[in-house]
């Protein structure tokens, strides 16, 4: 089988949709299948059997892609759309697996060329611009929800990443084809990083005797950054012994809110580390007591709750749906996101190691049994199975027994467990 994907991002960066698609592209690899990849032309390579990467033109003056709408965006969609033509003539495929907006126009580019298409949504695109305060506009909102609609209407299956997101193309069509897959961790084989390179990032971080709280991602408005630098303040003052270490950002971010920790008087007890390779990031979580996502807006899982269950380390995070469908009271502290609420929670387990490990282990243990790889694959070669053996949808629906009419669309049309 012959596939093309499109993923409109830099691919790749060390962030949630890039390391996504990247899992995806490594199981398509596993299944064998061949796939060729149109992205954005910023973005480090990478080399996975099977795969081919293609890049759509270089805009010499576009070095950097936010998260997020853009006129940039738009306009290297656009170069992807014509570029997805090209390699549409050039060659057969089988199957166009969409990411993101890619969808708006390869639903088109599925009945131009007669191919499957399978939509990989990781957030509503409508939702999106009606949280952006810049693109919070009527026209704009309105014209991507029927775009939205149209995808969900006419693709021939769609995988989301969460239940968020599975209720509301079902809302949309509750006779969509779906199927939930969730991320899974990254660089989560067992769940620990190499013991000399743990102690070496300990000595380098002077962290013998402090207790590391660690934030990973990026610094995005939505992720929280100032509830968790307004809590610090409230930990500093019954647990001086803390020391927040901060993961990701671009410099001109880190060099902001380094600034802004220090307004606060935290120089002492926040370090901001900026972006590190995957390679890296492990390391990070293991010489953390705490893990933590103040996570204010959104109703994704963040990629990084899937790695900080996999490492057995304690977690507070906000009592949002973005966290709240994976988590619960039995694994992670659940705060409200209030900067006391959420320093109360860092405090309490500061204070009780016995604490501490106990959530850690939950969490650990639910991780293994929830998000494991061999489930993760099973689901994908589903979704493929199922689109290109499948010739209508009557058909589908008369293969159904009538005991499973009740079960969720996606497990129906997969036979999922």
């Amino acid at each position: 089988m012959r596939i093309l994907m499109i993923t409109p991002q830099p691919f790749f960066e060390p962030r949630g949709t890039p390391i996504s698609v990247y899992q995806r592209l490594e199981s398509l690899s596993a299944l064998q299948y061949q796939v060729d990849v149109l992205t954005y032309h910023v973005g480090e390579d990478v080399s996975i059997p099977g795969i081919t990467l293609y890049r759509g033109p270089n805009v010499p003056f576009i070095k950097k892609v936010k998260i997020g709408p853009s006129w940039k965006k738009f306009c290297l969609d656009l170069l992807l759309f014509f570029q997805a033509i090209v390699l549409l003539r050039k060659n057969h495929y089988d199957v166009i697996h969409s990411h993101e907006e890619a969808a708006f126009f390869a639903v088109l580019l599925s009945k131009m060329f007669h191919t499957y298409h399978i939509y990989d949504m990781h957030s509503s695109l409508p939702r999106q611009l009606a949280g952006n305060p810049r693109w919070n506009l009527w026209p704009f909102v309105k014209s991507f929800e029927k775009l939205e609609r149209w995808v969900i209407n006419t693709c021939d299956a769609i995988i989301t990443i969460g239940v968020d997101l599975e209720e509301h193309v079902l809302t949309i069509n509750p006779e969509a084809k779906t199927v939930l897959i969730q991320n899974l961790a990254v660089l989560a084989d067992d769940g620990r990083s190499d013991d000399t390179s743990t102690r070496e990032l300990k000595e380098r971080l002077r962290l013998d005797n402090r207790l590391a709280v660690v934030y990973t991602g990026t610094f995005e408005r939505y992720q929280g950054l100032d509830l968790l630098l307004k809590s610090a303040k409230i930990v500093k003052e019954h647990c001086p012994e803390v020391s927040f270490i901060l993961v990701g950002g671009d410099p001109q971010q880190v060099k902001d809110w380094q600034h802004r920790s220090n307004v606060c008087g935290l120089e002492d007890s926040m370090l901001f580390v900026g972006t590190v390779p995957l390679a890296d990031a492990l390391a990070y979580l293991d010489v953390a007591e705490i893990l933590v996502s103040p996570r204010t807006e959104g109703t994704s899982v963040p990629l990084k709750i899937y790695s900080y269950l996999h490492s057995g380390k304690a977690i507070v995070a906000t009592d949002l749906d973005a966290h709240s469908q994976v988590l619960n009271g039995e694994m992670a502290i659940l705060v409200t996101p209030t900067e006391e609420a959420f320093a109360q929670g860092i405090v309490k387990l500061a204070q009780s190691p016995d604490l501490r490990r106990e959530l850690g282990h939950r969490a650990r243990q639910f991780a293994r049994e929830r998000f494991n790889p061999a489930d993760y694959l099973t689901r994908l070669k589903g979704v493929y199975q199922q689109v290109t053996l499948t010739t209508s949808t009557e058909e589908q629906t008369s293969d159904v027994p009538a005991a499973d009419q009740n079960r969720p669309s996606s497990e129906r049309w997969l036979r999922l467990p």
